[in-house]
C-alpha cells in the first residue's frame, strides 16, 4: 500500500510540475466538437459490439456443429480475424477499392471508393474483428452448459437451434456476461484506432485540434478524461448486469471497485 501511494504521489507530482496549461484542459473539456467526437466514439462502439455479438453467436454455434464444413468455416473466420491486427484490418477495409473497384450486384452498382466511407470501414473493421473474439467467448459459455440438457431437449422433440435459443444460451449468458462486458470496454478503447482512417471519433478530433494550437498534452488529457468517464459508466452497467444474472444462483456477483 505504501509503495502504491508513493508511485501515485510521484505521478501526481510529475503532472503538477509539468508545463501543462490546465485552463486549456478546462476550456476544451466540454467543447461541442469534442462532445460530438465522443458521441461518434460511443456510436461506433455500440454498433460494432452489436455486429460482433451477432457474429459471435452465429459462428460459435457453427463451431459446435457436427458438420465438418461448417466447423471449418467458423474456425477459419476466428483464425483470420484474431490472427491479424485490428489496425491492419481497418486499413484493408478502408482501401478495399484497390481490390474491388466497383460493387455491382445487378440491381445496385456503386464505386467502392464512394461506398467505403470512414464510418463503414470502421464499423466493418471493428465489428467483424470483435466477432472473432466473441465467437470464442460464446462457445465457452455454451460448453459450460451440461450437454445432457441438449439431449433432454432432443428427446422432447425440440429442434437443436430452438434448444440452443431457449435452453442453452440463457444459461450460458451467466458465463458469457463478464467477458462480454470486458470486451465492450476494450472495444471502446480500440475504437481510437479508427482515427487512422479519418473517422471522427474523440481522439481524431483531439489530434485535429492540437495540430492547430500545439496543446498536445492538454488535448490528450481531455480525451483521456472522457474515455475514463465512459469506461466508468460501462463498468457500473456491467456490475449491474452481472448482479442481475447472479440472482438465484446461490452466490452474489463480485463487488466492483466502484461499490
Amino acid at each position: 500500500g505504501v509503495a502504491a501511494l508513493a508511485v501515485a504521489a510521484l505521478v501526481v507530482r510529475a503532472f503538477a510540475r509539468a508545463a501543462i496549461d490546465w485552463p486549456i484542459v478546462g476550456e476544451f473539456l466540454f467543447a461541442p466538437v469534442l462532445l460530438a467526437g465522443l458521441g461518434q466514439t460511443l456510436v461506433i462502439t455500440a454498433l460494432a459490439m452489436l455486429i460482433g455479438t451477432g457474429l459471435g453467436v452465429l459462428f460459435a454455434v457453427m463451431r459446435l456443429s457436427a458438420n465438418p464444413v461448417t466447423r471449418t468455416v467458423a474456425a477459419a473466420y476466428v483464425w483470420l480475424f484474431r490472427g491479424t491486427p485490428v489496425y491492419l484490418q481497418l486499413l484493408l477495409w478502408f482501401n478495399l477499392a484497390l481490390v474491388v473497384p466497383v460493387v455491382d450486384v445487378g440491381f445496385y452498382r456503386a464505386e467502392m471508393v464512394e461506398l467505403m466511407t470512414p464510418f463503414l470501414a470502421a464499423l466493418l473493421g471493428l465489428g467483424i474483428n470483435e466477432g472473432a473474439y466473441m465467437t470464442e467467448i460464446v462457445r465457452g459459455g455454451i460448453l459450460s452448459v451440461d450437454k445432457g440438457q441438449l439431449e433432454a431437449a432432443a428427446s422432447l422433440g425440440m429442434p437443436r437451434l430452438l434448444a440452443m435459443r431457449r435452453i442453452v444460451l440463457p444459461q450460458a449468458l451467466r458465463v458469457i456476461a463478464p467477458p462480454v462486458g470486458n470486451e465492450f470496454i476494450g472495444l471502446l478503447k480500440t475504437s481510437s484506432m479508427a482515427s487512422a482512417i479519418a473517422y471522427t471519433e474523440i481522439l481524431q478530433v483531439s489530434q485535429g485540434i492540437y495540430f492547430v494550437n500545439g496543446k498536445v498534452i492538454e488535448l490528450l488529457i481531455v480525451a483521456a478524461c472522457w474515455y475514463l468517464v465512459a469506461v466508468t459508466l460501462l463498468t457500473a452497467v456491467q456490475g449491474a448486469v452481472e448482479a442481475r444474472l447472479a440472482s438465484g444462483q446461490g452466490h452474489d456477483a463480485p463487488e466492483s471497485w466502484l461499490a
